[in-house]
């Protein structure tokens, strides 16, 4: 997975704030980068996301949209163990 995860939001959501403020803490104790996108700034990304900000994605996948799902960054972040 990426070292960098993408979260798309827009500017007066309260959601998109929570969201950010879940995700920083969670995000520095692994040593990843979050970057902000506004959604309304690409009309590309707000076809794609509309409503549904905030967006997280990694790596060019959704991750998730609405409220922040940690079990399912865990289960992308998940260190990778050698087979015995």
């Amino acid at each position: 997975m990426s070292e960098t995860i993408v979260v798309y939001t827009r500017e007066d959501c309260h959601l998109c704030e929570e969201m950010l403020r879940a995700l920083g803490p969670w995000a520095e104790a692994r040593g990843l980068a979050v970057v902000v996108r506004d959604v309304d700034s690409d009309p590309d990304s707000q076809r794609r996301y509309g409503l549904k900000v905030p967006v997280v994605e990694s790596d060019g996948l959704l991750v998730c949209y609405g409220q922040l799902d940690l079990v399912e960054l865990e289960r992308l972040y998940r260190p990778v163990r050698p087979a015995l």
